[in-house]
């Protein structure tokens, strides 16, 4: 069952392959979710699905047999240019739907020339939900290198039997044993670490590991959060060090309680058993072992793909370190917001937290959009994980989730990259499309007062479906 508040991360791993043909300019990736696609300097691309492994629906299959070998660009140069006026005829009937309340907000631009094709409640200040990634994701790879990446070590304690596990803020750090598979590519592994332990003391026996979380500070839960939301299926306290995404062992459908002890028996674990403490490293202790996170992209992507909620305040509080805060839900608030401001997208002082989870977080409605065209521009290179790591229509993550995308918009498989965001009351979707003319369009939107205020009905989600399939379908000249 979804969660009330806020949609759960799936974390069904889907394999799946997606060819962005640009020419010599373009890498090949295989991946998780929607895939790591990176492109230097273009925009978002329609999809190209190999025909035995579309997803099974006519609208996809069809999508796959005429795109096949394709060589996808950002929009078609002859692809004719969508219309404010034909945005207008083809959404405003869907988008004053009952379902969806009295307060909607939407957003559609044309992707090749930044032009606004729409723009009602743009300035009005809304709860964003889970669309509030796009906005820590983006704020993170404006401050640090997506081939960046997070350390993990482990020091010697104050004595020959004691060792110190230093959290270094990589939310994917795995206590899955060798030879076993993690849920997230390129994790690193609490195996290796135990490893280079015990290689450096020469087996000598450990008989306690102290934990050192001190890179983090503050509350380990935001304002806003509900007792329940910690922990639960979708949310932990938030620490420097945990494993699995706050998990107590790999792929525990709830999650820990205190992660950062979590860690800390992972590690006593592998090295054959010590007691576990909380405390802090001496200094200049001697260095025992160390591993490093995938790149900051593929953590972007992963965050963003399965709409997970540690992984995003944990890389909101990245963005606070790297810009002089303190790494906190408030320093990656404030972080966020002043990393976007700069970049000409005002978030305002309205975040409480770095995922959307927080039931008190508010921003404009239009710095979604914003925020989207910045990522699928060629000005911004360094944002494009932010179009990658959306999920995929039909194909992945939270888009294929309780039936979404299916019947008459099914349309929208596999040309629709989105994120969206639930809370009570709130349903909300943005993303790039490619629209039948071949053209790119960027969309946002947020509905916040959904009446009966449960996010879980498909109703206020349905009618949202169809609007972006609309904008597949129509070409809205």
């Amino acid at each position: 069952m979804a969660d009330p508040r806020s949609r759960p991360a799936g974390h069904v791993p889907l394999i799946m392959l997606v060819v962005l043909a640009l020419g010599a300019a373009v890498g090949l990736y295989f991946g998780v979710g929607a895939g790591r696609q990176w492109s230097a300097n273009r925009g978002f691309h329609p999809l190209v699905i190999p025909a035995q492994t579309a997803p099974a629906s006519d609208a996809a299959a069809a999508l796959a047999a005429t795109t096949k070998g394709a060589s996808p660009a950002p929009s078609a140069a002859d692809a004719p240019a969508p219309t404010a006026a034909g945005v207008l005829a083809q959404l405003k009937g869907t988008l004053a739907d009952p379902s969806l309340g009295s307060s909607v907000s939407a957003q559609v631009y044309d992707a090749a020339t930044s032009g606004t094709l729409m723009n009602t409640g743009a300035a009005e200040v809304v709860a964003p939900a889970s669309t509030a990634k796009l906005l820590t994701t983006a704020a993170l790879l404006r401050v640090r290198k997506g081939t960046d990446r997070f350390t993990t070590r482990v020091l010697q304690g104050g004595d020959a039997n004691t060792v110190v596990l230093v959290g270094g803020g990589d939310p994917t750090l795995s206590a899955a044993k060798v030879g076993q598979a993690s849920e997230y590519p390129e994790a690193a592994r609490i195996s290796d670490l135990a490893a280079q332990v015990s290689k450096n003391l020469s087996g000598a026996a450990i008989t306690s590991v102290v934990v050192d979380d001190s890179l983090f500070s503050g509350p380990s839960t935001a304002t806003g959060w509900a007792p329940e939301d910690a922990p639960s299926s979708y949310a932990s306290p938030i620490a420097a060090a945990m494993v699995d995404a706050g998990r107590d062992a790999p792929g525990a459908t709830v999650r820990s309680a205190a992660p950062d002890l979590a860690a800390g028996r992972a590690l006593a674990d592998a090295l054959g058993g010590a007691q576990v403490t909380r405390g802090t490293a001496p200094a200049g202790a001697r260095l025992l072992g160390s591993v490093q996170s995938a790149p900051v992209s593929t953590l972007v992507e992963q965050t963003l793909s399965e709409s997970d909620n540690v992984m995003a305040e944990v890389l909101a509080r990245q963005v606070a370190l790297a810009t002089g805060q303190a790494g906190s839900f408030a320093g990656g608030a404030a972080a966020v917001s002043a990393t976007l401001t700069a970049a000409g997208v005002a978030v305002g002082a309205g975040m409480k937290d770095g995922s959307g989870l927080s039931v008190a977080d508010r921003i404009p409605a239009g710095v979604l959009g914003q925020t989207l065209l910045l990522a699928a521009g060629a000005k911004h290179p360094e944002l494009r994980p932010v179009i990658t790591g959306l999920a995929v229509a039909g194909w992945d993550g939270t888009l294929v989730e309780q039936g979404r995308f299916t019947g008459t918009s099914a349309i929208a498989d596999g040309v629709v990259r989105a994120k969206t965001g639930s809370l009570t009351g709130v349903t909300g979707i943005a993303g790039v499309l490619t629209d039948s003319d071949g053209r790119q369009l960027v969309f946002a939107f947020v509905a916040d007062k959904v009446p009966g205020g449960d996010p879980n009905s498909t109703s206020a989600r349905t009618v949202l479906d169809s609007a972006v399939a609309a904008l597949v379908r129509c070409g809205c000249r």
